[in-house]
């Protein structure tokens, strides 16, 4: 439990540097981004195709003349842009959302390594290519385990224990490969997944239970609608600020054990310094070769 509460306190730290906070909001420079780009360039055709299909579509015809019948006219023309909102939003948040999260992972194992772990020698266990079929193999296995397990849901405890446990396997699976991906060697991480298994699970499992606050704060926005522009775009920024305390506590986490793991085999995991087997070798040659000339004391 030492080894988790500390790895949790430290990434709570981390978590009010000015390097995490600016990663946090990055998704919301990079949405407001897009999205600027995305109405100059096609906001006003979307917006006339839109209109075009509420005033085009039979049935919908229908509806607009039963309205006309009690005052409500032009309605497809204040829709239009609605709806245009809300089809386009979501997908811009989640592909900015997603780039981000790509990008932030290495930036925050960067940061635990400089700060924490410099002497830690990195054996790049694993690259980019490797972490994305890493990532894909979790993730589709987590959702047929979720699939499978899903007629047991109608047990009531059940339904509350098996979505958080495999959602928390996914997260400790994804995250706790990138921390490690780059310092570990593939047996050091095999061997740090078995021996931390339930630690690491039990992290998945509470952050998993923290990015479900962003949704709450997102329902907040749609169910008071004068408050959407506000709360929605706090929850973006929430749910990135929990992304990035949970790679921070996985990292921080996976690379002590690394560390422990390393020293336990007598290996203190440190960078090799250039130069050293050839110094090393040069030393042990008198000893080797019996007692030192008189071109020894030479420098």
């Amino acid at each position: 439990m030492g080894p988790l509460l500390d790895s949790f306190w430290r990434a709570a730290g981390y978590c009010l540097m000015p390097r995490v906070i600016a990663l946090s909001l990055l998704p919301l420079v990079l949405i407001s981004l897009v999205a600027a780009g995305g109405a100059y360039l096609y906001w006003a055709a979307a917006v006339a195709w839109m209109q075009a299909m509420l005033e085009g579509s039979s049935w919908l015809q229908m509806l607009w003349g039963w309205l006309h019948g009690f005052g409500v006219d032009n309605l497809p023309v204040v829709l239009a842009p609605l709806l245009v909102l809300m089809f386009a939003m979501p997908v811009v948040v989640i592909v900015c959302v997603l780039a981000v999260a790509v990008l932030m992972a290495p930036a925050i194992v960067d940061l635990v390594a400089q700060r924490r772990f410099a002497q830690l020698q990195r054996k790049r266990g694993g690259g980019f290519l490797a972490s994305l079929l890493w990532s894909l193999g979790s993730t589709l296995a987590a959702l047929l385990v979720l699939i499978l397990s899903m007629p047991l849901w109608l047990i009531p405890p059940l339904v509350l224990v098996l979505p958080p446990l495999i959602w928390g396997w996914l997260t400790y699976r994804v995250m706790a490969f990138d921390a490690l991906a780059e310092h570990a060697s593939k047996p050091e991480r095999q061997e740090v997944f078995k021996i931390h298994r339930l630690s690491l699970l039990l992290i998945g499992v509470l952050t998993g239970f923290l990015g479900a606050a962003p949704a709450i704060v997102w329902a907040s926005g749609v169910v008071f609608a004068a408050a959407f522009f506000v709360l929605v775009p706090v929850a973006i920024w929430i749910y990135t600020l929990v992304f990035a305390f949970s790679s921070l506590w996985f990292t921080h986490f996976c690379l002590a054990a690394l560390q422990r793991l390393r020293e336990r085999r007598g290996d203190g995991g440190a960078e090799p310094v250039p130069g050293a087997p050839a110094i090393a070798t040069i030393a042990a040659a008198p000893a080797l070769a019996g007692p030192p000339s008189s071109d020894a004391s030479l420098p």
